[in-house]
């Protein structure tokens, strides 16, 4: 079933529209949520909080298009969310690990003017554009390590690359990432 149709059957309020997105894309959300939490059980909670909450979001919501971002971009925060609540007080090395690689293409300190801009969809696009002028094979490499949060080990054995070519090449893509959104009129 597309995408459209699927969010038709949440404005409806037809219940078919969890099982059609469960079928669809339950594996890939469980696949986020493993890759924060490590744990199949907690991974199937949030897999469930996050039909609750597309079901409670849409509408207004239309994602039409793009069901599986939207549906991503909850799991992902329910996960760590989760992560953070089961962790509280001790010291995050997963999300730590990912903060660090990251804030070379984005400041430490971010200030309410920066994140109203990072908010923008306009960022989206940009970094939507950055990727999809990479080749595939590292715009994979980049997609699975910060989207999906693979450890190097899971991508390098993926895609069958030593583990020391991923870490160059994402570090690789971090600065030029950095450098395409500092032309973008991004301050970083």
């Amino acid at each position: 079933m597309e995408d459209s149709d699927i969010v038709d059957l949440y404005f409806a309020r037809d219940e078919k529209a969890i099982t059609e997105t469960q079928q669809k894309y339950g594996i890939r959300l469980r696949h986020i949520a493993y890759a924060v939490l490590g744990s199949e059980e907690a991974a199937k909670e949030c897999e469930n909080d996050t039909y609750l909450q597309a079901w409670n979001l849409i509408p207004p919501a239309q994602p039409r298009t793009g069901l599986f971002v939207f549906l991503g971009q909850i799991i992902r925060h329910l996960a760590i969310d989760e992560y953070r609540k089961g962790h509280a007080g001790k010291r995050n090395a997963v999300l730590v690990e990912f903060s660090k690689e990251m804030e070379e293409c984005f400041p430490a300190d971010v200030s309410d003017e920066w994140w109203e801009k990072y908010q923008e969809k306009e960022l989206v696009v940009r970094i939507n554009s950055f990727l999809e002028s990479c080749p595939p094979w590292k715009r994979k490499l980049f997609v699975r390590r910060y989207w999906y949060l693979d450890g190097i080990a899971d991508i390098s054995k993926r895609y069958g690359y030593s583990q020391g070519k991923v870490r160059t090449e994402l570090f690789r893509m971090r600065e030029k990432l950095r450098d395409y959104l500092r032309q973008e009129g991004y301050e970083i």
